[in-house]
């Protein structure tokens, strides 16, 4: 049996086990809060609303890059496929310019950092921080972006991370909603 207590390991462990299995889509935030672009990856972005259109992730408080773009206040979330797989690997990877790596990128007429191969992304807003012991739960407002028609036509492979792998999914069978 597992304790109902957030100190105890075993809950703990539990849940690193339950969600290192429970796949999430790949995502890479870029931000600049006036002193440099910066970038990470994350698998914890997910849709809030519609109406209008809100999503949420977390930042963990050990990122390097996790103050910036709490500073910045605005953002561009880019919502990556498989084959954008060595721009999430560059922007999980702790001490390197992830902005002079050659990976293309380009500065929006608002000024924020956009990775210019991503076929999907959109200029988001802080909404709201929830702080978290250990992490930030941002709450984004998305102001515009792209879904290219590449994208559009879901030709390419999507991106999961699961236990601890990226993994490019297809479509197996379509639900009507």
């Amino acid at each position: 049996m597992i304790a109902d207590t957030p100190s105890d390991p075993g809950l703990s462990k539990a849940f690193r086990a339950a969600f290192r299995n429970h796949p999430a889509g790949v995502a890479v935030i870029a931000a600049d809060s006036g002193d440099k672009p910066v970038a990470l990856t994350v698998s914890s972005l997910i849709s809030v609303s519609a109406a209008p259109p809100t999503v949420a992730f977390s930042l963990s408080a050990q990122s390097s890059t996790a103050g910036a773009i709490l500073r910045a206040k605005t953002m561009v979330i880019h919502l990556l496929r498989h084959k954008d797989m060595p721009l999430a690997q560059l922007c999980a990877t702790s001490g390197v310019d992830r902005f002079g790596s050659g990976m293309a990128w380009a500065r929006l007429p608002t000024g924020e950092p956009r990775y210019t191969d991503v076929g999907i992304w959109f200029r988001a807003r802080t909404l709201h921080e929830l702080q978290v012991t250990g992490a930030t739960l941002i709450v984004a407002e998305l102001l515009d972006g792209e879904v290219s028609e590449t994208e559009a036509r879901d030709e390419e492979l999507s991106m999961v991370y699961l236990n601890r792998q990226w993994h490019g999914v297809r479509p197996v069978l379509e639900v009507a909603i």
